[in-house]
């Protein structure tokens, strides 16, 4: 049997990480701003993904699936600043998230293109010798394929879940911010999704992935926090296959038993997030601009 925290402390422990997982104000006031519908808009799967509490759960899963391409963890390791400014990191990456998910297209076509920017300085050689380009088309393939499956993944089994046919649409929806991006091929239904990202040929743990992993199990966050973000980094484990977490060391509970003890509990977690909380500001402020603009939601 699960035996989940007292309702107060669930509620106290889902605020405080909610403020670090939420969109920073000036990503919120231009995402409530002027502008059309934006990449997916009103009725996509995408909007309903992404403003729920477990896209935290998916997150956290991505990045850690994510450190197991050798190449991409490279880029990570020599170029990102995670470690010094890790609640940063987060935030930026939320950032993105909240403008290309609910802003407005030009708002969307902003972020894609920092990003880029940020890209054209990630360059170097691996420590296997190989060299790397975070702007390669199949480095940014890894990371869209990665993200858009954890996070998917993470509303299946922590949030209310999809039926098959949304599932497909919510790739096929991702599937245009890939492109956008420069991933080569995105694929648009879930089943090829779940097959890329499992049979991917270069996936391997390497000590810097191990390294990386290890930090985003102890983040250095407010004490407040912390409660919250072991239970959600326990669930989001629970999500990457076995094989995979063994190579990581991740030795969390089983593939049956680690769904038994985890999941449960975060998505109770999430279940509070939401109720105490209300609707995702970002949501909130789309749907504002969507009907300023006069277009049905």
């Amino acid at each position: 049997m699960v035996v989940s925290a007292p309702r107060s402390l669930r509620l106290a422990a889902g605020a405080a990480l909610h403020e670090i997982f939420s969109a920073p104000p000036e990503t919120l006031k231009a995402i409530a701003g002027e502008g059309d519908a934006g990449l997916f808009g009103p009725g996509s799967v995408a909007w309903r993904v992404h403003a729920h509490p477990s896209a935290i759960v998916g997150g956290i899963s991505s990045l850690i699936v994510q450190t197991l391409h050798p190449l991409a963890m490279a880029g990570v390791a020599e170029h990102s600043d995670y470690r010094s400014d890790p609640v940063g990191r987060l935030r930026r990456t939320v950032a993105f998230v909240a403008a290309t998910t609910f802003g407005g297209t030009a708002q969307a076509d902003e972020a894609i293109a920092a990003v880029r920017r940020v890209h054209e300085h990630v360059k170097g050689v691996a420590p296997d010798g190989r060299p790397y380009d975070a702007n390669d088309p199949d480095l940014l393939a890894w990371a869209h394929h990665v993200e858009v499956e954890s996070l998917l993944l993470a509303y299946q089994r922590v949030g209310p879940g999809l039926c098959a046919g949304e599932a497909d649409d919510y790739v096929r929806e991702m599937a245009r911010l890939g492109e956008l991006m420069g991933a080569r091929s995105p694929v648009t239904t879930a089943r090829e999704l779940r097959e890329w990202v499992l049979h991917h040929p270069e996936v391997g743990a390497t000590p810097e992935a191990r390294s990386a992993v290890r930090f985003l199990a102890r983040l250095p966050l407010p004490l407040a926090a912390r409660p919250a973000y072991a239970v959600l980094f326990s669930a989001a484990a629970s999500l990457v296959p076995w094989g995979w977490r063994m190579e990581l060391g991740l030795f969390v509970p089983g593939p049956v038993s680690g769904r038994l003890a985890c999941e449960p509990v975060a998505r109770a977690l999430c279940a509070a997030m939401g109720w105490a909380l209300g609707p995702s500001p970002a949501l909130t402020g789309a749907a504002a601009r969507v009907r300023r603009s006069g277009q049905p939601l």
